[in-house]
């Protein structure tokens, strides 16, 4: 099932509507569907490089307003309609232990799943469900995602094609490894 979902997202990349196909995508990835929009945003971004940053703000937009139905869904549906989709994703059983401390720290936990492989739409759910604040939820995914597009857009930007392989397999672990050395930071900086 995913192996389609993908290859029909690769399709949308070649359409004359292709940008508002990446906003589609870019907008229900943030709250339902598997497929990134770096799918779209890279082949787009190859086949029209001067047009790099408004790919990637376009993707930073929708990814915000769905990520925003995702906090909706969490806020107001957690039971008929966020429950189901935490445990296709396999982290409803954690939901009871997390939620007490999540509001504490959930600014960050909305900034790492921005920028790293971790499965954004789980975020913005259980920013929902318990109810963070909605101004730090949207302002910190602002942040995250834009980081995250940009960077993506002007790596292909300036470097083209032989990035690719590099964003498609590394990226996402160069953004984890960055966000734990500034969370490592911050406690170093905090405790000693």
């Amino acid at each position: 099932m995913i192996r389609g979902l993908y290859d029909w997202t690769m399709g949308l990349a070649s359409h004359r509507h292709a940008i508002w196909a990446l906003a589609a995508v870019a907008f229900i990835e943030s709250s339902v569907f598997p497929i990134p929009p770096d799918v779209l945003l890279i082949p787009m971004v190859l086949a029209m490089p001067w047009r790099a940053f408004q790919f990637a703000a376009v993707a930073t937009v929708a990814s915000v307003l769905g990520g925003m139905l995702g906090y909706a869904i969490g806020y107001g549906f957690m039971d008929a309609i966020g429950q189901p989709i935490l445990e296709f994703y396999g982290k409803s059983g954690q939901f009871d232990e997390l939620a007490q401390r999540f509001n504490e720290y959930g600014g960050w936990a909305v900034l790492i799943a921005g920028v790293t492989p971790f499965p954004y739409k789980v975020i913005t759910i259980f920013s929902g469900a318990t109810h963070l604040s909605l101004p730090l939820f949207i302002g910190v995914s602002i942040l995250a995602r834009a980081l995250r597009f940009v960077i993506v857009a002007a790596l292909l930007w300036k470097f083209g094609a032989p990035i690719r392989d590099f964003i498609e397999r590394r990226l996402g672990l160069v953004f984890t490894v960055f966000v734990v050395g500034l969370l490592g930071g911050f406690y170093v900086l905090r405790y000693l």
